[in-house]
């Protein structure tokens, strides 16, 4: 790889033990990916949950802490896996929690900005068109990438940590222009009504593509999508089939005619009805048993706490709800009284946490949960795995199974 002077320098250790570990492993990284150098990023995001992070990853921060480690360049984090104020009632232990206590008192020795958050394109700093970034979390990079027209790979944590620390990443897949170019180009026959809908069509269209080098060109959209509804869609792309980039013809950025992306040559696929009910078929029926609701994965924006609140109002709920959002929409929903409106019905709203990473399996098993509904198709896709019977419906079908305690 070509090294600028300043890069040899960090790799002979001149700038820090920190530094020269990062440098190290971005060189490790980009020789594997064919990358010709590394290219300066603007800012970092990290995934560091204690469930993924554990005792090895945590003395690992803590020794780079030690050594002086200081990031480059701003560089925030993913939700926790715990949130200390509340998390004995979900059934997570004091191990649990002081993994992650140590986990964000190294990080703040590093310079590095506990945001919590997997929605930071809507709450801390969106990158803008063109901007290289280093981010971790499926959802973050999808959406930066589309809607935002940044440029990013799917940074794992020791990669975005290398990147705040040495301002840079190795220049290769969607770094590239040629990468960036349509692959796959999808029609879309029925129109998404609402978020659920949304993340439907884009699992569908993320389990067509089915790799992580495939880039979606999706034409038939009418209107123009909110962000809500392109995020609760690029996360169930991303979940589905690793997709980290789609364009919409005439919504995103890079996407103002088919030609400008190369999908004016690639055939048509539909993605019709069918498909859409085919995928909502395996999630649930009406009058099954719902032990908890989850609205997550994505972390919730203001616009949809204030939309979950208006459906629940004056409502109370019979079957456990959990809201998880950022540490920023939760400050500005307890200031609009959205979270005490929440909580009033029954509902629990977690801040800078989400549910999947919080220790899921361990949490069901406390509870004894195993029939979750969420309106989020992203996180029923995860859940699976952990040991639950996911089901899938709309905020307002949620809400009221919730009051129900059976899907309505």
């Amino acid at each position: 790889m070509n090294l600028t002077d300043e890069e040899r320098a960090m790799m002979a250790g001149e700038m820090g033990e920190g530094a020269r570990w990062a440098i190290d492993h971005q060189v490790k990284v980009g020789r594997m990916f064919d990358a010709a150098d590394l290219v300066p990023v603007s800012q970092s995001h990290m995934m560091a949950d204690p469930e993924s992070v554990g005792e090895a990853g945590v003395e690992f921060l803590e020794r780079l802490a030690d050594q002086g480690a200081r990031v480059a360049i701003p560089m925030i984090t993913d939700p926790r896996g715990v949130d200390l104020d509340y998390y004995h009632p979900l059934g997570q232990t004091e191990a649990m929690a002081n993994i992650d206590r140590r986990t964000i008192a190294a990080c703040e020795r590093m310079g590095i900005l506990m945001t919590d958050t997997c929605i930071n394109y809507q709450t801390i700093m969106s990158p803008v068109l063109g901007d290289h970034v280093a981010f971790g979390d499926t959802g973050v990079v999808i959406y930066s990438n589309s809607v935002c027209g940044a440029r990013s790979n799917y940074e794992g944590g020791p990669s975005a940590l290398a990147a705040g620390l040495t301002g840079r990443t190795p220049r290769y897949g969607l770094h590239l222009d040629e990468r960036r170019r349509a692959t796959r180009r999808f029609r879309v026959e029925t129109q998404p009504a609402e978020l659920t809908d949304w993340g439907i069509l884009g699992a569908v269209i993320g389990r067509m593509a089915g790799s992580y080098w495939a880039v979606p060109y999706v034409e038939g959209i009418t209107g123009t999508p909110t962000s809500d509804d392109l995020k609760h869609f690029g996360a169930a792309m991303a979940s589905y089939g690793s997709v980290p980039l789609f364009h919409i013809d005439g919504v995103t950025p890079e996407a103002h005619s088919a030609e400008a992306v190369g999908a004016a040559g690639l055939p048509v696929e539909p993605v019709t009805e069918a498909d859409l009910d085919a995928l909502r078929s395996g999630f649930g029926n009406p009058g099954d048993k719902v032990d908890v609701v989850v609205f997550a994965a994505p972390q919730l924006s203001l616009v949809e706490m204030q939309n979950l609140a208006r459906y629940a109002a004056g409502k109370q709920f019979v079957s456990p709800v959990i809201i998880c959002t950022s540490p920023q929409v939760y400050a500005d929903a307890v200031r609009m009284k959205l979270v005490s409106a929440l909580e009033d019905t029954g509902a629990k709203v977690l801040k800078g946490t989400c549910f999947y990473n919080q220790y899921a399996r361990e949490i069901g098993e406390a509870n004894g949960w195993t029939r979750l509904l969420s309106n989020s198709a992203k996180i029923v896709n995860i859940l699976g795995g952990y040991g639950y019977q996911p089901a899938l419906a709309s905020m307002q079908r949620c809400v009221d199974s919730a009051i129900a305690g059976e899907i309505v």
